[in-house]
């Protein structure tokens, strides 16, 4: 599998593993077998070098049993995000204030057990908070050396150009998979500038179009394998980062990687 390199140092194989699935029932509390969400972690530094996590993941319960799992981090880049709270009844809600996020960013680092975050993305932002004011924060932050890199998530093509007049932005996550591509214009703008990609929902909850499971059935492998090949055949900048809390789907996630698609399977799906 090839590599993109983040923030234009930081290479990974194309392929990571989103951390939110660690965590309990709705992505809330601890979860109901610790002991398989560290399995998992071990797992996965061992086969890839992208691990995205964030805050409200718990809240915090992502980020610390990364911390305690993982921590020090020699061959793996461990991506967080802030700037979305959850209430108790599990709503997700925008706070993008510029003193939130610094502190959000100390207690992050925190959780994880680094000096440093490799990457640091607003999670989403906050309709209350001018945008320039809370990527100021996050320039600053890298500025002081608390975290290395800056990214945006769920932002669309007009606010990832006002956050690049403030600082550098290395990667953005927004929703994207093969049955969903309202997104492409922020995907374009990313391979125009060379920014990393990073779709959430990458597998749709399974909710994938029939062709998927043709391509599927074609070969040996699975309708996410197909799913997940799609996206990284998709762009070059695509960093798919697909979650789970099973041990044995995280292998097949993980296998996707070799999953090649013809030249006609491609274009069926796309």
């Amino acid at each position: 599998m090839d590599a993109f390199d983040i923030g234009g140092e930081l290479t990974v194989r194309r392929l990571g593993f989103g951390a939110m699935r660690i965590t309990g029932e709705d992505v809330l509390g601890e979860p109901d077998d610790p002991a398989t969400a560290r399995e998992v972690l071990r797992r996965a530094a061992d086969r890839v070098d992208l691990i995205d996590t964030a805050d409200a993941y718990g809240p915090g319960v992502s980020e610390r049993l990364i911390g305690e799992t993982l921590a020090p981090y020699d061959d793996v880049v461990v991506a967080t995000k802030g700037g979305l709270l959850r209430n108790r009844d599990g709503e997700w809600l925008p706070h993008g204030d510029p003193d939130y996020l610094r502190n959000a960013v100390l207690c992050s680092r925190d959780r994880l057990r680094t000096d440093t975050v490799d990457l640091y993305q607003l999670h989403t932002p906050d309709p209350d908070v001018d945008l320039e004011a809370s990527v100021t924060a996050l320039a600053e932050l890298k500025d002081d050396g608390v975290v290395d890199h800056v990214g945006l998530s769920n932002v669309s093509v007009d606010q990832l150009e006002t956050a690049r007049d403030h600082v550098e932005v290395a990667t953005v996550q927004n929703r994207y998979n093969v049955g969903y591509r309202e997104e492409a214009p922020v995907l374009e703008a990313c391979e125009e500038y060379g920014i990393g990609f990073i779709p959430w929902y990458p597998l749709a909850a399974g909710d994938l179009p029939v062709e998927v499971d043709e391509a599927a059935a074609d070969r040996d492998a699975t309708p996410q394998q197909v799913a997940l090949a799609w996206l990284l055949e998709r762009s070059p900048v695509m960093l798919p980062i697909p979650g789970t809390s099973s041990p044995a789907h995280l292998e097949e996630n993980v296998a996707a990687a070799d999953v090649e698609l013809t030249p006609e399977e491609f274009g069926k799906l796309s």
